[in-house]
Formats: C-alpha cells, sequence, structure tokens
C-alpha cells in the first residue's frame, strides 16, 4: 500500500472482499436484520451467507437494513487513522443517509487527530459501479497521487460511472414499495422487464422497459454504447453484477464482449450483496463503466 493515505469503503461496493484485501483498502461493513438476528454484508467471505440471504427472500422475509451511525464510523476510521491519513468513499446518498454520519464522524476525528487529514466523499455510486470508481480511485493512489489528487479526481468522475440494470423479478421491488403490486404483477404476466439506471444524484430511475430478457440485454447494451468513454472503442474497466441469476448476467456479458473488443482486461462479474440485494431482490443484472456525465433523470 502507498505510505502517503489510506483509501477505504464500505461493504455496498458488491466487489468480493478478497479483492479489496488485495488492494490494500479497508472495508466498513453494513448489516441487515430478520427476525430480529442481525447479519453482515458479508462480501464473499462465508459461501453461505448470500444462499442464506436469498433463502430468506424465497420464504418471504424481508431484511431490514439502516445506516452505518457515526459511533461505528468514528471506530473504523480511528482504527485508520492509526496508520495514516485518511480518504474515505462513502455510499451514494441517494439510496442511504449513512453518509451523512460519516460526515460527523470525520468531524469528530479531525478535533482528535489534528495532524492527520480526513476526507469523506459521497460516492453518488451504488454497488459494482461504486467498487468501480473506488478501484479507480486505488489505481491513482497506487501510482503515488496525493490524497488531494485522487479525491479530486472521485468528485470530478464519480458521475462519469455508469450504472445500467434491468430486473426480470420484480418481487423484490413491490415489497419495498419501489413499484406498486399492480404493476408488479402486470410486470410478471407480461415478462416485461424494467430498464433503469442510476441519475447524479445517485438514484434509481427506470426509464423504460421491455419484454423479455433478451430485449433487456440488447437495449442495455445499446445504452452503453450511447454512453460510453469512445463508444465501441471503450478501453477502461467494465463491471457486471446479478443477484442469484448468473445465467442473464452471462448472456449480458457475451453481448458486451461482442460489442466492445478494447475492454480492459476481462469483465469482472461480481455479485450484488445482500444490502443492494435487499432492495433489488433476485433476477437484477447490472453493468457499470466509464462514460459521459450521468443525466438528471426524475
Amino acid at each position: 500500500m502507498s505510505d502517503q493515505f489510506v483509501l477505504s469503503c464500505c461493504s455496498t461496493v458488491d466487489l468480493p472482499y478478497e479483492h479489496l484485501v488485495q488492494r490494500n483498502i479497508p472495508v466498513l461493513f453494513y448489516t441487515y436484520v430478520v427476525d430480529g438476528h442481525e447479519y453482515v454484508d458479508d462480501m464473499g467471505r462465508d459461501p453461505t451467507a448470500l444462499p442464506q440471504f436469498y433463502a430468506f427472500l424465497q420464504q418471504g422475509k424481508l431484511p431490514q437494513t439502516s445506516q452505518i451511525n457515526v459511533a461505528a464510523y468514528a471506530e473504523f476510521f480511528e482504527q485508520q487513522l492509526q496508520k495514516g491519513d485518511l480518504l474515505h468513499i462513502a455510499f451514494t446518498s441517494g439510496q442511504s443517509g449513512s453518509v451523512n454520519n460519516a460526515y460527523i464522524a470525520a468531524d469528530m476525528l479531525r478535533e482528535k487527530y489534528p495532524q492527520r487529514k480526513i476526507q469523506v466523499i459521497d460516492s453518488l455510486c451504488s454497488s459494482s459501479g461504486y467498487g468501480l470508481l473506488v478501484d479507480e480511485a486505488a489505481d491513482l493512489r497506487d501510482e503515488g497521487k496525493s490524497l488531494e489528487e485522487v479525491a479530486q479526481w472521485v468528485l470530478a468522475n464519480r458521475n462519469r460511472v455508469h450504472h445500467q440494470f434491468f430486473s426480470s423479478d420484480m418481487t423484490q421491488f413491490r415489497r419495498t414499495g419501489r413499484v406498486s403490486g399492480a404493476a408488479a404483477m402486470v410486470a410478471t404476466v407480461l415478462n416485461i422487464c424494467p430498464i433503469m439506471r442510476l441519475n447524479d444524484e445517485g438514484r434509481i430511475i427506470a426509464y423504460d422497459k421491455v419484454r423479455g430478457k433478451k430485449k433487456a440485454v440488447a437495449v442495455t447494451v445499446e445504452n452503453m454504447l450511447q454512453h460510453a468513454q469512445n463508444g465501441a472503442d471503450y478501453a477502461s474497466r467494465c463491471y457486471v453484477c446479478h443477484s442469484n441469476c448468473r445465467e442473464d448476467a452471462e448472456l449480458l456479458m457475451a453481448a458486451i464482449e461482442e460489442k466492445f473488443p478494447h475492454l480492459r482486461g476481462k469483465i469482472l462479474l461480481c455479485d450484488i450483496g445482500t444490502i443492494i440485494g435487499s432492495h433489488a431482490g433476485k433476477g437484477t443484472v447490472a453493468v457499470f463503466f466509464l462514460g459521459d456525465e450521468r443525466p438528471h433523470m426524475e
């Protein structure tokens, strides 16, 4: 790890924990509650954790997620400040208020550690798109860039990480109130997949709907062609993640690889974690890439 500063994030980056260990990126874990029991957003450390989570959903249980509180942030940040200055990239304020608690904890610790720099940035990103942003920041850290330089890049580019996704199962969207029961039922009967993206505030916007997964894949790839940096010549990272529907994710990956021959390395395939999965449910597939500025869109 660069000895300049510590780069950290939250578990909602939806990358394998081992990936972050290898990159020397400490993680603060979210939790969820089912039947009064608290479970950690595991990030693949325990191979039984994700199957257990989807079993809960199958049983009709509704996991309760909550913000990370000030005390948890303060404890985590203090551990990192023992090592050096700290840049923490936080989960989008568009889906959680946790970042506000992170700001409060950082203010508290600036008084306690006046010799240390500590900066918290709202990623405006979610799931493996948040992970992609953190990975890009880690590249700059590893190149020897300063905390200020990396923070400046993140602020300038966080809204250029595109989150393009679709879902073939509306059950959890209905349970969590994101769509009405009637709309979810119609979507299921007619095999309709909503096409969604994150806007410039990190909020989920459903902007189209198609019938069938093949059409959903085609529309998703077409939107990537429109928005990716350099279009079909896109040559940066591309991450795909899914919630318990690997075959659908592999369909999307094959279509992306056909249209984008210059990707940086292989597409990284990840599982949607338990926190994002608590709201998306099973059947969601997403692609993340760098491109133009994300639009606002209501």
